[in-house]
């Protein structure tokens, strides 16, 4: 896996940013050779946050070719890009990206698929103390069945771990005219989680790949907390 980070110790704090599913696929059938994203928003998320300590990861096998490492099979960015093994390797990057500042507390940003792999993430480690996403694919099954793709019986969705994060201060946000992930999905996630803490918003105009960066700061500006 791909990270970049700026960080200025000493890091207290750390936001952390998980790209989308990048490249996934030529055609509704043909898997892509190279996940690599065309249009990282993950990354240029990142790169809009001015805060001191900034951490960005891209999902397996992006910007590593080519060529591709044999080990980069397509089943990692198609039919097993949400498995338990993904994001296992997942936690185990972030861990080593603050291994070396064990006092830090982490805030997690997930674009589109990243969402769901931030969210898998928040309720599994104890040093989460925040989750955004943007785009996110926080129902898997449902994202799937609304475009009519197959089912990914292997998948972990953030869905499943909702009312795990109730006590968590999060933030997910929605573009007005996306078709890929509409507002639906962060709704249907928010009314799971049966809390306060979960809140939503909907961007006017904002497609899927829209630029996102451009609002990022003002969006990031929103407080966080677990009030009505």
């Amino acid at each position: 896996m791909q990270a970049w980070q700026r960080i200025a110790p000493p890091v207290s704090l750390v936001r952390i940013y998980i790209e989308g599913d990048g490249f996934a696929w030529v055609s509704r059938t043909q898997p892509s050779a190279d996940p690599t994203p065309r249009n990282p928003v993950g990354l240029q998320l990142a790169a809009a946050d001015k805060s001191a300590n900034v951490i960005y990861l891209a999902r397996p096998c992006q910007f590593i070719g080519p060529p591709l490492p044999a080990v980069c099979t397509t089943h990692l960015w198609t039919d097993k890009r949400f498995s338990s093994e993904v994001v296992q390797a997942m936690d185990e990057a972030i861990s080593q990206a603050v291994q070396p500042y064990p006092q830090a507390k982490i805030e997690l940003v997930g674009y589109s698929g990243g969402a769901t792999i931030a969210a898998q993430l928040a309720a599994r480690r104890h040093d989460v103390v925040s989750l955004r996403t943007v785009a996110g694919n926080l129902d898997v099954a449902y994202v799937n069945a609304l475009h009519h793709v197959s089912a990914m019986p292997d998948a972990l969705s953030a869905i499943d771990v909702a009312a795990d994060l109730k006590n968590l201060p999060q933030l997910h946000i929605s573009g007005g005219d996306d078709s890929t992930v509409p507002p639906a999905v962060a709704t249907r996630f928010q009314r799971a989680t049966g809390t306060q803490c979960a809140k939503v918003v909907n961007v006017p105009g904002m497609r899927h790949g829209s630029d996102w960066a451009a609002v990022w700061p003002g969006l990031l500006a929103r407080p966080l907390n677990c009030e009505p």
